[in-house]
């Protein structure tokens, strides 16, 4: 009995590891994310990260996204952020977004690394896009992001 207890007790830690392992997949916002950029606005359909959980899993184990897909990361105030990539395959752009709707930094997220991916501006926001996708679209620092939950915040101020 003893060894059937332990075999299940091993047998319910692996699933369990295995599980943490998965990607998590949020559903997609109703409303896409509006980027106006000097060449005109580019869309992007987003999932929302805006509890400590959702936040801190992001987009770990995540093997793909397509271009016009990304993760808003909402948070209660605006401050310095940090990020960091272990357990993230794909590399990213991580855009910085001020409770203005504009984006203060962009910056690189490379593939595994621990290192801190922290600019020294404000953010309340953070967008993490497929790498390269900010300068595809067109986003510069001081561009405006468009979304009900950043328009929210933004009209406050």
């Amino acid at each position: 009995m003893r060894y059937i207890l332990s075999f299940l007790l091993v047998l319910a830690f692996h699933i369990g590891a295995a599980r943490a392992q998965e990607p998590m997949l949020l559903p997609l916002h109703p409303d896409p994310l509006v980027a106006e950029t000097a060449n005109g606005e580019k869309r992007f359909a987003i999932e929302i990260a805006d509890t400590d959980e959702k936040r801190a899993r992001g987009l770990m184990f995540r093997q793909s996204m397509s271009d016009d897909h990304g993760m808003l990361f909402v948070f209660e105030k605006s401050r310095r952020l940090g990020f960091w990539m272990q357990n993230t395959p794909m590399p990213l752009d991580l855009l910085f977004i001020g409770e203005d709707g504009k984006v203060r930094a962009i910056e690189e997220g490379e593939p595994f690394s621990t290192d801190s991916i922290a600019p020294p501006v404000a953010a309340q926001f953070v967008l993490e896009l497929k790498a390269g996708t900010a300068q595809k679209a067109g986003i510069e620092i001081g561009d405006r992001l468009r979304h009900p939950l950043i328009d929210a915040v933004a009209s406050d101020n």
